[in-house]
Order: structure tokens, then C-alpha cells, then sequence
């Protein structure tokens, strides 16, 4: 049921933290991975890692907010394995912090163009031949910050919460094709990205109290609902969002 052999998986953000973990566990379940962000040094390492365990990687870098990146990323995974059965979008930005009385207009777009519209490029991109085939899967790396408020993180939460209801739009659309798409939306996990956040120790503390098993997530915690999703035992599932947030959203 968690067997990936032979699957193609492309995972955007894959040079650390939940990227890399959710890589690395699909590879490990027998997936061709691509290995993808910005840096192709950082990409390379990784992938150079995984082949030395005995699993296929390649390293793809792509800037997700080029489109040009976008398309190139595509075309290579096809050129080099020559199908894609798995998109998992992780990469994401966050740049700004504070209420939403100081947000930018350049801001705004940055984060929505980079959390929301490049999901959708990529999306898009390939569906074509996944509906051909009548089979693919398209995971969404969300959050919960996209379920509640918040008076710092507001338009990172905006954005998350509208990959929840891309991934609801295009689960409805596709699924007469047999694509499913669906979220996964950590709570605090301890990764340089939200590393300001868990280093403030009143801020770790205070989440770590408010969380039913009173810890911070690890990338791995979220790594094997993606190889749930991708593989059979995920076939019937589309449209949702999974949360792994240690309890979080209960208390």
C-alpha cells in the first residue's frame, strides 16, 4: 500500500526541512525524486545523498516565482525519467512579520505569487499528461496558520488558506481524471524557515504549552503523510487537508 516504485515525484523546497524530508521518504519508498529550490548547490547535496543510499535522485533548480523556472523544471523531469506521477509544491516565503497595517503591496504580491499562483503553473503543467494516464497525485505543503487568526503572520495564513481551497477547486475539477490533489498543514515544526519562531524561547514555550503532545514537529513528522498520499493507500483521498500539528489545533 506505501510502495512508490517506479512513481516520479518533483518536491519544490526539497533542499532542507519538510521539502527535504517529505524527498526523502518518498525516495526511500522506491520514487524517482527531483530535488528542487533555488540553490543548485543545495539541491545537488541532497540528491548526491539519496543516490548514495541506493535511490534515484536528480537535482532541478527553479526559482518558483519564474515562470520560465517553472517550465523548465517540468520539461527536465519529463526529459530525464520522461513522466511525472507526484507534485509535491513545499517551497514557500515568508518575508514579512507584523500586523497587516504594514504590508506592502510588494510584499502581498511576493507572497501570493509565490505561495499560490506557482502552485497552480505547476499544476497545471502537469495535468495534461496525468489525465492522459488517468492517474497522479498533486500535494500542497499548507499550514495551519491558514485554519485560524493571527495579528503577525496574516498574509502567510491568507495564502495557505487559499492552497486549501486550490487544492478543494482542482480536486473537483480533476477527479473525474483520477488526480487527486490534497493538503498537508503542519503546525510549528523546527526548520531554518520558521526558525524565528521557535528560537524565541517565550514563543517556543508558549506554542510547546498549547500543544497536546508539548513539542515542536520534526521534518520527518511530516514526511509520511505525503508517501501516505502518493502511494495506493492514499487513492481514494482528494480535496482534503491532512493536519499534523502534535495537537495544536485542539487545545
Amino acid at each position: 500500500m506505501f510502495d512508490l516504485t517506479g512513481n516520479v515525484a518533483i518536491v519544490t523546497g526539497s533542499s532542507r526541512g519538510i521539502g527535504r524530508a517529505i524527498a526523502e521518504a518518498l525516495s526511500r519508498a522506491g520514487a524517482k525524486v527531483v530535488i528542487s529550490s533555488r540553490k543548485a548547490d543545495a539541491c545537488e547535496s541532497v540528491a548526491a545523498a539519496l543516490r548514495q543510499e541506493g535511490c534515484e535522485a536528480v537535482a532541478i533548480p527553479c526559482h518558483i516565482g519564474r515562470r520560465e523556472d517553472v517550465d523548465a523544471l517540468v520539461a527536465k523531469t519529463r526529459e530525464h525519467w520522461g513522466r511525472i506521477d507526484t507534485l509535491v509544491c513545499n517551497a514557500a516565503v515568508n518575508p514579512y512579520f507584523g500586523p497587516m497595517t504594514g504590508l506592502t503591496d510588494a510584499v502581498f504580491t511576493k507572497v501570493m505569487e509565490s505561495n499560490v499562483r506557482s502552485i497552480l503553473w505547476l499544476a497545471n503543467l502537469v495535468q495534461p499528461e496525468m489525465a492522459a494516464r488517468r492517474d497522479g497525485v498533486i500535494i500542497i505543503v499548507s499550514s495551519i496558520g491558514g485554519l485560524k487568526g493571527t495579528d503577525t503572520l496574516g498574509i502567510y495564513a491568507i495564502s495557505k488558506a487559499a492552497d486549501m481551497q486550490l487544492a478543494r477547486n482542482l480536486a473537483v475539477e480533476w477527479g473525474p481524471h483520477n488526480i487527486r490533489v490534497n493538503c498537508i498543514a503542519p503546525g510549528l515544526v523546527r526548520t531554518d524557515f520558521a526558525r524565528a519562531l521557535w528560537e524565541d524561547a517565550t514563543l517556543r514555550e508558549g506554542s510547546e504549552s498549547r500543544t497536546a503532545l508539548h513539542r515542536l514537529g520534526e521534518p520527518e513528522d511530516i514526511a509520511g503523510a505525503a508517501v501516505f498520499l502518493a502511494a495506493r493507500s492514499g487513492r481514494w483521498i482528494t480535496g482534503q487537508t491532512i493536519v499534523i500539528d502534535g495537537g495544536r489545533m485542539i487545545t
